[in-house]
């Protein structure tokens, strides 16, 4: 179990840890953690690889960073969390993007590239995640369906099996639900959208939801399909069917409005940045500088979403080559910065960093060492 940081103490660290951060903020970022434009140019080529989710919202940012230092060549290789991480530890890339942080053995083992210091993570990435359906004269009107957690993991458990199951109907009276069955559509590849989700069912709806967290799918139910296209290809071409996938692939697709408190939220990337603002953070992870957040996916707070993909920007807090550092940090502050998220909001629909989040983030990357 992680150890929170309860969320009136986080809000109240919120000032203490802003200021700090201004405090620590150097010749090469302004308060806004913005490379300033008296701050000296960034040339050379750096390379990151990791997690898929990041691709577009990386895209946008290369080419935002790149007006300020068109000398960086930048290449990201969107090979996967797990696999960018292992590639990041060999030394091969400047950072690593992951769906999910750092274990304790991959902190310790950071040390061989992170000049016997151990890499940190931060969250760069907030995206939320839909449960999207194809249910002919609902989905197609334009028309969302009402579930709770608990509707949500039977449906997924295969205990739910029906579109007008009373649990169902229950929650949509204004909705003429057909007596047709529900096909589940999960993702047969290992996936962080897979564990992000999970996640949410798990601390939601526990008394309905009896696997262990894992990046695979964790029973027979359902059909599989392989990736995010995968998943939205196979709702889209069949009536009847409900999966998961990445907002931003949701297209038209119908969408479930979850239950918050008393009422029920639609997805939206400001949604999402509720949820994470009234979360918390994960205290027990190990090592320095490290901002892993402990989600609340039972949070009440009214419009918060809280169904959401979090992927960290995973570097080392020094490097042994002084350019090498000098981007990572640079690099960082602008992904990190609220023009950095503004760019991946406008690309991708991500939520942005929340401030009492991004306080935490920007102290941490402020505290890299450059020389």
């Amino acid at each position: 179990m992680r150890s929170n940081l309860g969320r009136r103490a986080l809000a109240a660290l919120c000032g203490v840890v802003c200021v700090a951060a201004l405090a620590a903020c150097g010749d090469n970022v302004d308060p806004d953690n913005r490379p300033t434009a008296n701050a000296a140019s960034v040339s050379g080529s750096f390379a990151g690889a990791g997690a898929s989710s990041q691709q577009t919202a990386v895209e946008a940012w290369i080419a935002g960073y790149q007006k300020t230092n068109p000398d960086a060549k930048i290449s990201y290789n969107p090979s996967g969390s797990g696999a960018g991480v292992v590639t990041f530890l060999t030394g091969a890339t400047v950072w690593a993007g992951s769906d999910k942080p750092l274990d304790d053995r991959q902190v310790e083992e950071s040390k061989r590239v992170c000049a016997g210091r151990t890499a940190f993570d931060v969250p760069v990435y907030i995206s939320p995640l839909a449960i999207v359906f194809n249910l002919h004269g609902i989905s197609d009107a334009g028309a969302h369906v009402n579930m709770d957690a608990a509707t949500v993991a039977r449906i997924f458990n295969g205990k739910i099996t029906r579109w007008n199951d009373a649990a169902i109907a229950k929650q949509n009276p204004d909705l003429e639900l057909p007596d047709l069955p529900i096909t589940v559509v999960h993702r047969s590849d290992k996936s962080g959208t897979t564990l992000n989700f999970l996640e949410y069912v798990k601390a939601a709806a526990p008394k309905d939801w009896p696997y262990e967290l894992s990046e695979n799918w964790p029973n027979d139910v359902g059909q599989g399909a392989k990736g995010t296209s995968g998943v939205i290809s196979t709702i889209d071409q069949a009536n009847g069917t409900i999966g998961y996938a990445d907002f931003s692939q949701a297209g038209g697709m119908g969408t479930v409005a979850v239950k918050v408190g008393d009422g029920y939220t639609e997805i939206s990337a400001e949604a999402a940045s509720k949820a994470v603002a009234d979360s918390s953070i994960d205290k027990s992870a190990a090592g320095e500088h490290r901002v892993v957040l402990d989600i609340n996916h039972t949070t009440s707070l009214e419009g918060a979403y809280p169904i959401v993909l979090v992927s960290y920007d995973i570097a080392c807090p020094a490097y042994p080559d002084e350019n090498t550092a000098r981007f990572a940090k640079s690099w960082l502050s602008y992904v990190t910065s609220t023009k950095g998220q503004e760019q991946a909001m406008k690309a991708t629909g991500s939520a942005p960093l929340p401030d009492n989040i991004a306080a935490y983030v920007r102290a941490s990357v402020d505290a890299m060492e450059t020389r």
